[in-house]
Parts: structure tokens; sequence; C-alpha cells
């Protein structure tokens, strides 16, 4: 199989980050095992989702690790004008969900297995394909911990989230907690004899919008200044909460994450929001003493750090030629590599903006630049 067979049988798997992804994976398996070269899966606590790792090669240290996720965001309520599971080639397109986040660079991945054996590599190339990335990289933190345990040291990882193979230096970290408001039900007349959840939540939601005003006013660092935008965020995009219009909500939903800017300290805001956290509960058990706010950790993506002379980035600069600095406002599984001790850029065919986005497309141009870069990083292994 091509690097273009792989993409399509890859897109064909409906792998939302709902549903399971093992039918990817044993496909992904019998690639492998098709070639020689075995694999090992570490499985969530359910047993439904996996994540894959293989070493390609000889079994010694200084290999490089080309690292990719294997979910998709959803496509219901998106307007798309061809099947989003099946790769449709158009006008220099690739369309399809996940052409671009990010099974194109998980196709290139794979076909450098066939690659690197017939090369005869004398280092290795390891392949690290996770599962729900995009719902807070939750996948990759075990499998990255069972790398270290089984596989020869690497040198270098090479994440292929989008960025137009750009060598993609720094990102933002990404910390999220899922917030419960248990509040107190009384009919909305007397509404000081209860606790309305939703708008005891909304003071904790309206304190995320001061700690953005906060930033965003003040004088950025070196560091955050690379960012669009140059600042730590703290973000709610989905809320829920109530039963009806005329009683006090017993419940309220909603998460509040931050992005960090590297050098930006996560304890210093966690320590904020649950200090106002502690507040607005003690407003609400003034009211009625059981009630109270649930908080837990949703995700945890530490930033990637640019890092001095650093060995993913010196071999992604050597092939693909660009010594610019790009960093990104999105997180990444780098990050989490790099706080196991590995050195890890990022380098992926792509624009991240096509991301998400109804009509998900890969650039043919893109695929392309992808494969020679493959073919390059084989012959360094090689050479």
């Amino acid at each position: 199989m091509n690097a273009r067979d792989i993409l399509d049988k890859l897109v064909s798997f409906q792998t939302v980050s709902n549903v399971s992804n093992l039918d990817l994976i044993d496909w992904v398996e019998d690639y492998l095992a098709g070639h020689g070269v075995s694999a090992t899966r570490v499985y969530n606590d359910e047993g439904n989702k996996a994540s894959l790792y293989a070493n390609v090669g000889p079994s010694v240290d200084g290999g490089v690790v080309l690292s990719g996720h294997t979910d998709v965001v959803p496509v219901e309520g998106q307007a798309w004008d061809t099947d989003p599971f099946t790769v449709v080639e158009k006008g220099g397109k690739l369309y399809g969900r996940g052409t671009c986040d990010m099974k194109g660079f998980d196709a290139l991945a794979l076909a450098a297995v066939p690659m690197a054996l017939e090369r005869g590599v004398k280092l290795p190339l390891q392949i690290a394909l996770s599962y729900d990335e995009e719902v807070g990289c939750l996948g990759a933190p075990p499998m990255i911990a069972e790398m270290r345990k089984h596989l020869p040291a690497a040198s270098a990882v090479v994440v292929g989230e989008p960025s137009m193979m750009k060598a993609v230096s720094g990102h933002k970290g990404g910390y999220g907690w899922w917030i419960h408001m248990h509040g107190f039900e009384v009919h909305s007349s007397l509404m000081h004899t209860g606790v309305n959840a939703i708008m005891y939540g909304a003071k904790l939601i309206e304190w995320a919008n001061q700690v953005n005003d906060a930033n965003m006013s003040a004088t950025p660092s070196p560091m955050a200044a690379q960012f669009d935008p140059p600042f730590t965020t703290a973000h709610t995009g989905k809320i829920w909460g109530g039963t009806a219009h005329n009683i006090t909500a017993k419940d309220c939903e909603f998460g509040i994450d931050f992005r960090l800017v590297p050098g930006d300290d996560i304890e210093t805001y966690r320590a904020a929001l649950f200090e106002r956290v502690a507040e607005v509960e003690a407003m609400m058990q003034a009211v009625v003493p059981e009630t109270r706010i649930e908080i837990n950790q949703r995700f945890h993506v530490p930033p990637l750090q640019p890092e001095a002379d650093g060995a993913a980035e010196q071999l992604v600069r050597r092939l693909t030629g660009d010594n610019a600095s790009h960093v990104v406002s999105y997180g990444t599984e780098a990050g989490q590599f790099q706080e196991k001790d590995y050195s890890a850029i990022i380098c992926g065919p792509g624009d991240i903006a096509q991301a998400h986005q109804p009509n998900e497309f890969l650039e043919v141009s893109q695929f392309k630049a992808g494969l020679e870069f493959m073919e390059k990083l084989v012959d360094h292994l090689a050479d």
C-alpha cells in the first residue's frame, strides 16, 4: 500500500472520540505485522480504546518517534459536500474528516515503515498512535510511560499536527476543570430562599472573564509575545443546567479551561480558581447549607517549551530547511513527550485552520511534502 492508500483506509474508520478506535488499531496492527513489525497496545480503563506503539529496525537508542493521534472530532451539525469518511480528491485537495488533523500524518508515518525496512535503517523508526487527543490528550501519557519502559530511548519525537511542514518548537499548555454547581430548587418568585446553580455558576464564569481582561491588559513576557494571543487565557465553551425557567436551577455544569503560555505557573491559576470556588460556595451555603460545588480536573496538557539546541528541532530543521521560529496556541501531545524527557517538535502536513471544519481538507502538495520528509528521515536513520 502506498501512503494515499493508507490515508483512504484510515479515514474510513469513524474514530470520533466518543466511540472505540479498536477497528483502526486492529488494522494498523495487521498492517505492521504484514511487514514483520510487532506492535504493543495500551488500553484505556474501559478496554474499548487503545494506543499503539512499535519499533521498526534495530533495538538501539537514538531513533526517532513519529507521533500521531487516531481520533477525530464529530461531523454532526456540519454541512459537508462529500462523505466525510471517504477521501475525495478535488482541486488539488484531499477532503475528509481527519485528512488534515491528523490521519494524513499517520498515513505518512505508516508508509515510512516499509521504507525503513528496505533501507536497513541503523537507528530505529518508532511509531506512536494515541487515542482521545481531541478530548484532552488523554491517551498519550500511559502510552509514553510504556514506551519509556520497553523501547530503546529515542533522540527525537516528531508530533505531526498540521503545521504546514514547519518546525513548531513551542505551544501553550492546556488545563481543564469540570465544575458541577449543586444548588437548591424553589419557585423563582421565592428565589432568595433557594440557590440558583446557574446564577452562582455565572459568578465563576465572570471570574474567568476578569482573568482574561487582566492578562490582556498586562505587558506580555518575551515568551508570551510570540503567541497569538500573547497571554494565558481562561475559557468556558459549554454549559448545562436548570429544569424550567420559573425554578431556581438545582444543577449547573460547565468547564473552565486555561491555555497557558510556557513559563506561566499553572499552580497559580489553579489556586486562584479554587479560591474563587470556595468564595462562591460559601455564598451558596449561607443560603442553603447543603449546597456545594464539585470540581474535577478533566485534562492536563503541559506546554511545549522551546529547547535550546534541541535534538528534535535540529533534526526537523535539517530535513525541512525551515530555520524560522514558530509557536502555536493550540496544545498537542508534544508537551507530554517533553515532560517525560523526550526532545520534541511539531511538524506535520496541512493547515490547522482546516482542522475540525466542515469539508476538512489536506492539500495534495502538503501530503507530497510530508512524504518527502519521511523519505529524508529514513535516509537519516539509515546513514
